[in-house]
């Protein structure tokens, strides 16, 4: 996943004339009262509004209020019981138990619930084709979906379908409506308003993580007068869950009211507790913002982290928690197809030398130690699918061993080391870990010469053009990696960063690693029918991924957040990063 992370405020559009609202239910946990306004105080807007391209944590975080997907997770302090699957508008969690899942995997046919209503006027039903449209809508010419191989390369005919859509005129609305109701997908039909049937190329343990994230949100009629995510778009969003944005201010501030459409007893993973949601940006400083929940002027933070200088102070206080995570974040990756050196990093001889150089635990403690960061040695973190833990390339401590470096980098050819170039992000922790890293290197005998690059130049420049890969204009760097949805989620974890048939323009196998037995373990994975069975097949990748030193891995970051002292049951999301908004109570 994409990391999280306007002046007359715009009353939002065609579902939100009944404002002024009256409370609508409420429910969906203990702790503080209902009604009042909740503040929450950030940085910046979000990527995309809009769920067929949103990306980042917070997009998902503020979708999740007005926008309901078949599946979704409900908040909790246990990340075991956070990431678990679970039916959203869908009435049930499709089985072969149940007739959900026909017997070979392919087909899924899913329920949904009834009473589920868009706040239109009047209020009307959401149906299964507001579904098929939601997700035809994830390949749209004008913002497409980042994550749309995740249904192109599993529902059927849907390849095809987003082929043809993306040479529709992305400036017309009128015209990419009429190919969007004009042609169909094999895999999805609404065979009845309350019936979906989705066909798979082949059988996906994950799919309904798949369906859970918010680019499968359902999506009303009134969207195809749009273009996607446009600001006309922006300021006539729909809601069919518990909140609706009534006032938008660009780059300044979202208001979100209670939806009135919205009925408790439909939806088994949210509440309605805040009268109001008032999410106020612009503010850079996580230390300002800190200050400001420290006093009670804000809630919660809204994309900024504490500050890692606060962290000591705060154990102990009530209204602060270390949250697991299940990440790779930062990692060193390797440009393998650099022709520098003589084109060094291509062997893994090299890349194994390395891993040998890195003190982890130095690392770990830029982070604020051993609470809030664990050291990883492995591709795949503690709580994700095919976790099994192992290190081919143990230190003391984990503190690195320089002369074992030296040993291994004289035995693969380069007894006088190497010179590399290491672009680094300049924000938060990166420039610290650089500088660490390149000390880490150098008593290794290899050269690091950092250059200092911005955090979107970085990932949209710096590592995602494979002609700027294979000229060598960089050799090592330290991206981050957070899946997009945890527990069976090898297809997010592993596919990305190493599946060497991917790689390309925007590719995040950065550095065009690529095994051919690592993607034959990957399609067996994809294709067994639950995550028992995937696991194996991911363990088995993770080593083979080790063995070659694609990468080196650093650490698994957990997750420090705190709330203001009026904030009641605040309630955790993982994959958003943040607590979910209408389960929180002000005292």
């Amino acid at each position: 996943m994409a990391f999280s992370g306007r002046t007359a405020a715009i009353t939002a559009g065609i579902g939100a004339v009944a404002l002024g609202l009256t409370a609508c239910g409420g429910g969906g946990g203990g702790g503080g009262g209902t009604g009042g306004t909740l503040k929450v105080v950030g940085s910046a807007d979000v990527d995309h509004l809009d769920t067929s391209s949103g990306y980042t944590t917070v997009s998902s975080l503020l979708t999740r209020q007005f926008a309901r997907a078949l599946f979704s997770f409900r908040g909790s302090d246990t990340f075991e019981e956070a990431i678990k699957v679970r039916p959203d508008v869908a009435a049930d969690l499709p089985t072969q138990q149940n007739g959900g899942i026909s017997a070979d995997g392919r087909t899924y046919t899913i329920k949904l619930r009834q009473g589920v209503r868009w706040n239109t006027q009047p209020p009307r039903e959401v149906t299964a084709a507001d579904f098929v449209r939601g997700i035809k809508r994830i390949c749209n010419p004008a913002k497409p979906s980042g994550g749309m191989a995740y249904y192109t390369e599993t529902i059927q005919g849907l390849s095809a379908y987003c082929d043809g859509y993306g040479k529709v005129d992305a400036k017309d609305p009128k015209a990419m409506a009429a190919y969007q109701n004009g042609h169909d997908v094999a895999g999805l039909t609404a065979r009845d308003d309350k019936t979906l049937v989705v066909k798979l190329t082949s059988p996906a343990s994950d799919f309904t993580n798949i369906l859970g994230l918010q680019f499968a949100a359902a999506a009303p009629a009134e969207y195809d007068r749009y273009v996607p995510d446009s600001p006309q778009f922006r300021t006539h969003t729909i809601s069919d869950g518990p909140y609706q944005i009534t006032s938008y201010t660009p780059n300044k501030q979202y208001v979100l009211d209670r939806n009135p459409a919205w009925s408790a007893q439909t939806d088994q993973l949210r509440a309605q507790k805040p009268q109001r949601i008032q999410i106020t940006m612009g503010q850079d400083s996580p230390d300002v913002v800190q200050q400001q929940m420290e006093q009670g002027s804000a809630d919660l933070s809204w994309d900024q982290t504490v500050p890692t200088s606060k962290i000591p102070s705060l154990k102990g206080n009530a209204n602060f928690k270390i949250m697991d995570g299940s990440t790779s974040n930062p990692y060193l990756v390797f440009n393998t197809l650099s022709p520098n050196n003589g084109g060094a990093l291509g062997k893994a001889q090299v890349r194994q030398a390395i891993q040998y150089a890195i003190d982890k635990t130095a690392l770990v403690q830029i982070y604020g130690g051993p609470d809030v960061s664990e050291v990883l040695n492995q591709v795949i973190p503690p709580r994700s699918v095919g976790y099994q833990q192992f290190n081919l390339y143990p230190t003391p401590g984990n503190g690195g061993d320089p002369n074992k470096c030296k040993q291994a980098l004289a035995a693969a050819g380069y007894p006088n080391g190497i010179t590399l170039k290491f672009p680094y992000r300049v924000s938060s922790n990166h420039p610290k870990i650089a500088q660490s890293v390149q000390a880490n290197l150098k008593a290794c005998g290899i050269t690091a010469n950092l250059t200092p690059d911005t955090n979107g130049t970085f990932y949209n420049t710096t590592l995602v053009t494979p002609a700027d890969a294979k000229a060598g204009k960089w050799d090592i760097a330290g991206p981050g990696w957070i899946p997009d949805w945890y527990g069976n989620n090898g297809r997010t974890n592993i596919v990305p960063l190493f599946d060497g048939r991917h790689y390309g323009p925007n590719s995040t196998d950065y550095g065009g690693y690529d095994n051919p037995k690592v993607n034959q373990l990957i399609d067996r994975a994809l294709e067994a029918k639950d995550a028992g069975a995937a696991a194996g097949f991911w363990a088995a990748a993770d080593k083979l991924i080790m063995q070659d030193a694609a990468v080196v891995p650093f650490m698994n970051q957990k997750y420090p957040i705190f709330h203001s002292s009026r904030a009641k049951n605040t309630l955790y999301l993982p994959m958003y990063q943040g607590f979910d908004f209408g389960q929180v109570g002000l005292s």
